[in-house]
């Protein structure tokens, strides 16, 4: 199912991921299948078992899945989650995700790994998501929802997909409660976006949306090492990878992942697992 009628912000998104230096660069450093924060056990540990290790926290993190749970993964990258899913628990995967070159590459590793028909990925924004109301035992997110102009929406269209009693979890880098936009100048200029959200932000998007969140783990020490290490590698290899990657964007991501750090380190951003559900009753 395609969908092009995308906003300002998601537009920005896809432009970005959908680049031939964006899509060699997170395939070759930023963990692979998986393209989003680890959850490190040492400063020196290896960035996909990292990003493995935060897919299992989030699978912990939603309880019992039935087996054949429908699962809604909102901004699904290249699918290591999905798959994941789908090899563990007998889940059945709606990916929604604006980059066509991630879906693409998402679809051959499906094929690959003959899952193709348990995930049906779609081309289509998470702010307007072409799936019925209530079809979703699971709405999961990871580090995708901070690229919507509409952060609000898309917790409102999480409500609507889940099952009464469905959970969501999700991650998303976030600015720390209480600090001001100002202080992020450089990395709102990065992501191209006014604002970030919050802890409590999402909190409160999230209540206005009918769901009540459960679970806040505070894990903003590991977005200050995963971007940690993820320059490291860059620079480790940055002659090797300037063979395949264009030398500007290997000096932007480096200078954009020293604001991150810079960032956290200074407690203005933030990050963490977060468990939502939906009642069974509406209040």
């Amino acid at each position: 199912m395609t969908q092009t009628h995308f906003s300002a912000a998601e537009r920005t998104a896809s432009d970005y991921y959908d680049s031939a230096d964006a899509d060699r660069f997170y395939e070759e450093v930023w963990g692979g299948e998986d393209i989003h924060i680890g959850l490190y056990a040492s400063e020196a540990e290896a960035i996909a078992p990292a990003s493995q290790r935060t897919v299992n926290a989030l699978i912990e993190l939603i309880g019992t899945l039935p087996s054949g749970a429908t699962v809604v993964d909102l901004g699904s990258g290249y699918g290591g989650a999905a798959r994941r899913l789908v090899k563990e628990f007998g889940a059945h995967v709606e990916a929604i995700n604006i980059s066509a070159v991630e879906n693409a590459r998402h679809r051959l590793l499906n094929q690959s790994a003959g899952l193709q028909d348990q995930i049906q990925v779609h081309d289509a924004s998470f702010e307007d998501v072409p799936l019925p109301s209530g079809c979703a035992d699971v709405v999961w997110s990871q580090d995708a929802i901070l690229h919507s102009g509409n952060r609000q929406q898309v917790l409102q269209e999480a409500a609507r997909l889940l099952k009464p009693g469905g959970v969501m979890v999700l991650t998303d880098p976030m600015a720390a409660d209480g600090v001001e936009t100002g202080s992020l100048s450089a990395i709102l200029a990065r992501i191209h976006l006014p604002d970030m959200g919050s802890p409590d932000r999402y909190r409160a998007w999230a209540s206005q949306a009918g769901l009540v969140r459960e679970v806040w783990q505070d894990q903003t020490a590991m977005l200050i090492r995963h971007y940690s290490r993820v320059r490291e590698e860059l620079l480790r290899r940055e002659q090797e990878l300037q063979t395949k990657i264009s030398p500007e964007y290997l000096q932007r991501m480096a200078a954009g992942l020293g604001h991150w750090i810079e960032g956290g380190r200074q407690g203005r951003l933030s990050w963490g697992l977060m468990r939502f559900r939906k009642p069974l009753q509406e209040a």
